[in-house]
């Protein structure tokens, strides 16, 4: 019996790291998609591609589990994070990218754990503590690098930086928004419901989207649209089968391997890879997430032996 239980254990920390894998791959080729579907299509026309898609294939879903619709005490959550995470997020997001390479932004936008962090000691009173503090600094200062690496390209590149800080921080938002949502709303609902808030705050760019499909490549279209079936939909649903399994500390940790993934693919896709600056500011950027994360270690506790002899010293001294 305690086999039995071992080896089901071990199946579900596989599928879970399987999951938690898709995700990753996923959110790290959304980088790249944007930027090469950028080159066609406006920051604000191709967010709202990408959420009617994804609208489609997760509302399909959601019928099919027969969910129901959110709880009351859900909304303000989902409504939260649909304007901020899925809306903001991603037109900050397709115009940074239009101003700096993929695996730029990916290592500026993955400060948002540790924004994730501080919004939530704020808001959601979970504290603030010093290595907290710290590494926001830590974080801050290799987006600072980053930034000063872009000027000599032009102050279009150094907006295309500040774009990516904000993106961070609307993700961040959005996503200390569906913690207090996720009390009421399973995770399918949230994602469901938030993606077509997004994309209804996204629809002023309807008649852009409408006029750039038109004259658009086949291949931005696709791309468009793998970004709303694949990075949005799948990877939002693999994301919560794994966390479902494992802890959040450990599925956060997951991504740290994104940027990575993502300056390995802008290069071996687009022909695209940070300069040996940026690449160093973006390091520093996650330097400073891991310093947010870590604990202290206790101190192990003397042995007795120890103690006594301490003790002696000590009686004798006085």
């Amino acid at each position: 019996m305690q086999q039995d239980s071992t080896r089901a254990g071990a199946g579900i920390d596989r599928l879970a790291v399987a999951a938690a894998t898709v995700t990753v791959v996923l959110w790290a080729s959304a980088f790249v998609s944007i930027r090469s579907a950028g080159a066609e299509y406006s920051p604000g026309a191709l967010a709202l591609g990408r959420l009617l898609a994804g609208t489609v294939v997760l509302g399909a879903l959601w019928a099919i589990r027969r969910e129901g619709l959110p709880p009351r005490g859900a909304w303000p959550g989902i409504v939260a994070a649909g304007v901020l995470w899925f809306g903001a997020y991603m037109v900050a997001l397709n115009w940074g990218e239009q101003l700096v390479d993929a695996g730029t932004a990916a290592l500026v936008v993955n400060i948002g754990p540790i924004l994730i962090a501080l919004l939530g000691g704020w808001l959601l009173k979970e504290g603030l503590p010093p290595r907290l503090m710290a590494g926001l600094a830590v974080s801050f200062a290799g987006a600072a690098v980053v930034g000063l690496s872009m000027s000599g390209e032009g102050g279009s590149s150094v907006l295309g930086v500040l774009l990516c800080v904000v993106a961070a921080v609307t993700y961040a938002a959005g996503v200390v928004s569906q913690k207090p949502a996720l009390r009421h709303a399973s995770a399918l609902q949230f994602t469901t419901f938030a993606c077509a808030i997004g994309a209804l705050v996204c629809l002023p760019f309807s008649w852009q989207l409408v006029s750039e499909a038109a004259g658009a490549p086949a291949g931005a279209t696709l791309n468009m649209i793998y970004l709303g079936v694949f990075p949005t939909a799948l990877a939002f649903t693999t994301w919560g089968y794994a966390l479902a399994r494992t802890s959040a500390g450990k599925m956060g940790a997951t991504t740290y391997a994104v940027p990575a993934i993502v300056v390995l693919m802008s290069w071996l896709l687009l022909g695209e890879i940070p300069g040996l600056i940026t690449l160093g500011g973006g390091l520093l950027c996650l330097a400073g997430v891991a310093v947010s994360r870590s604990r202290r270690v206790p101190p192990e506790p003397a042995a007795p032996e120890e103690t006594r002899s301490v003790l002696i010293e000590a009686h004798t001294r006085d």
